[in-house]
């Protein structure tokens, strides 16, 4: 009998294990299907859960690689395809990755050594030889570029990747006519590829064949009827054909399709201007604001001003100097101007002006509109160092407010409460008191807000009312101090707060109540007096804030330090404690100690994503970028998806 109940035991073991095993591989599967329909933040929680299970996989951390890297967390791709590349050394996809990834942080060299190694395991992949051409033309090495995907065409002679770049770093080094015959040859082999037939009359606008290149452009709208920028391209060839009222359609729209392309409101207001038509002044104001590079005035100014500088500097070096040095100082202000007249051609937008004034100063200004290139959308993949922003729903791309992650506080659900979003860590401390009330209510530790459940709250307080008439103690009075804070009771949860650590001083949760409930209240009355500072950390250089001043030490934020250093010395590796003191640090401005308590937080609780994300942004703030980036990055891998939002808009 002892025997079979082993053979039974190794047949349900063998069962689990081969269950685990199958999950594992769903996981696996589920987050690549993830990966392919766009939710990279939800595949990333699936190879979360595969690492945690099978850490010896390289393929979870490849793929989580790629979910980061298409959030463009960069940095955290790269330390995932380095463990990738760690368990597994011959790993071509992963060296291809990586090297994407340090391309995109601008560090080609990198990129390049990636390449080199992953060609030496997969000699024959078109399309490292690809990617290392681009990394090589971001280099403005345009013949190692052009060699890299002549190499990938020896590989694929149809490869249309290769002949799009390679016409690309033809329209680098100035061979447009070697650039279209690449073009042409993909239009061959994808004689429906509508950006091939846009790139190729961006090429051959640049050789003034205007009939060619609006024959193209129209191909390229048949293809892609939704392109904004082959609209706004195609209007400037009617522009220049001097067909103004069939270039203004196409700017509609190229509008319509796209309301933010400045380039397209310039243009529309160069063609209105020309015709006559109202609206062209809004058009040049609203072109400068989405774009300032546009603001032609702003710079006209500015060219202005630097002339005056110039000329007041020769004039003070020149005092009494003779005839012939005065004919030099001339000279040289003729040469300034002459500078400032070629600023203005080159530049692509004007701010629109009030035509009602001065007659000749109007003349001048449409004269200088009349010298302004008109601005072409250019598809191409070239070296440049401006990409724009754009908001296209992405979790990188959302425009979202930054500001710190709130402080913890105690909560509490109902009891057989099912939603359980506010349950973020499990503590042993507040497991106690749930013990102690018999799990009802449950109380928990959230950041979330809980202005919705105010009723529930209400009714907990009630309840206690009652238990306290029955039994005045420590315990009661804690309880109903949690719940007179979380209704924004906060005299009386004080009160009750003070109340329950005169009964029991190693009450180590009534001093966290009460430090957070100090801090509630100190926030509330300087919202309503309207003095509160932001309790952000500022984001960009901080080089002239961060000794402009002491730290402010109101007596109010010394209690609450106070409470949270009774709660530590009581509760130790009570992360919670850290993370609540780091907050209220960084309110004082005193950056380094918060991070300090930070550490000591994630120390504690590895997986502490609030904490990663405000030292992240402190990090920042003290121009750790990449720290602040790593520290952003694995907040976003544990949930916190504006995370990779700063990374994008801070870090990359």
């Amino acid at each position: 009998m002892k025997k079979v109940t082993t053979i039974l035991f190794l047949l349900l073991v063998t069962a689990i294990f081969a269950e685990a095993q199958l999950n594992i591989n769903h996981y696996i599967r589920v987050g690549r299907t993830r990966i392919s329909i766009g939710n990279y933040t939800g595949a990333i929680e699936y190879f979360n859960i595969v690492i945690k299970f099978k850490p010896y996989l390289p393929e979870a951390y490849f793929y989580r690689g790629v979910a980061k890297h298409q959030l463009e967390d960069f940095r955290g791709a790269i330390l995932d395809y380095n463990k990738a590349i760690e368990i597994k050394p011959f790993y071509p996809q992963a060296y291809m990755n990586r090297g994407m990834a340090y391309h995109n942080l601008g560090e080609y060299e990198k990129a390049i050594e990636d390449y080199n190694r992953g060609l030496d395991f997969d000699p024959e992949n078109e399309s490292i030889y690809n990617n290392r051409g681009i990394a090589k033309l971001a280099l403005k090495n345009v013949e190692g570029a052009i060699e890299d995907y002549n190499k990938a065409l020896e590989i694929n002679p149809k490869s249309t990747h290769a002949l799009m770049n390679r016409s690309n770093a033809h329209i680098v080094e100035g061979d447009v006519e070697e650039a279209i015959r690449d073009l042409n040859q993909v239009i061959i082999i994808r004689p429906h590829f509508g950006s091939a037939y846009l790139n190729r009359g961006l090429a051959r606008f640049e050789m003034d064949d205007f009939a060619s290149a609006l024959r193209d452009y129209d191909q390229s709208i048949k293809l892609e009827p939704q392109n904004a920028l082959a609209f706004n391209n195609r209007g400037i060839v009617k522009h220049k054909l001097g067909d103004y009222e069939g270039a203004i359609m196409d700017y509609d729209m190229a509008l319509r399709l796209n309301p933010e392309m400045a380039s397209a409101y310039f243009n529309r207001a160069m063609a209105r201007e020309i015709l006559g038509k109202p609206g062209f002044q809004d058009d040049y104001r609203i072109a400068a604001q989405l774009n300032p590079q546009f603001d032609l005035e702003s710079r006209r100014l500015d060219a202005e001003q630097l002339a005056q500088n110039q000329q007041s500097q020769q004039g003070q070096s020149q005092a009494g100097a003779s005839s012939g040095q005065s004919g030099t100082q001339k000279q040289s202000a003729n040469q300034t101007n002459a500078q400032q007249d070629s600023t203005q051609q080159n530049s692509a937008v004007p701010t629109p002006h009030d035509d009602s004034g001065d007659e000749e100063e109007n003349e001048n200004r449409r004269n200088r509109r009349q010298r302004i290139n008109l601005v072409v959308e250019d598809s191409r993949d070239l070296p440049s160092d401006n990409d724009e922003e754009v908001d296209d729903g992405r979790v990188q791309n959302r425009n979202i407010e930054i500001d710190l992650q709130p402080i913890f506080i105690v909560s509490a659900f109902e009891k057989n409460a099912v939603d359980y979003e506010r349950s973020q860590y499990y503590n042993l401390a507040i497991d106690e008191l749930n013990q102690m009330n018999n799990y009802n209510p449950l109380l928990t530790i959230t950041n979330k807000p809980v202005n919705e459940y105010r009723d529930v709250f209400e009714n907990f307080i009630l309840y206690f009312n009652a238990r306290l008439n029955i039994q005045a103690n420590s315990h009661n009075y804690l309880n109903r101090g949690i719940f007179y804070s979380l209704t924004g009771e906060y005299n009386a949860a004080l009160e009750d707060l003070n109340r329950s650590l005169e009964l029991d001083k190693s009450q180590a949760i009534g001093f966290f109540s009460r430090g957070n409930t100090r801090y509630k209240m100190l926030e509330q009355i300087e919202l309503l007096s309207n003095t509160r500072d932001e309790v952000s950390v500022p984001i960009g250089n901080f080089n002239q804030q961060m000794d402009s001043g002491e730290p402010v030490a109101l007596p109010e934020y010394q209690k609450i330090m106070d409470d949270y250093q009774a709660l530590l010395y009581l509760k130790p590796n009570f992360f919670f404690g850290y993370y609540n003191r780091a907050y209220i640090k960084l309110r004082l401005k005193e950056y380094k100690s918060a991070i300090e308590d930070l550490n000591k937080a994630i120390e504690l609780e590895p997986e502490f994503a609030e904490a990663y994300f405000n030292r992240g942004l402190t990090k920042i703030f003290l121009d750790d970028i990449d720290g602040g980036a790593l520290d952003l990055s694995r907040a976003g891998e544990l949930g916190i998806e504006g995370a990779y939002n700063i990374i994008k808009r801070y870090c990359n």
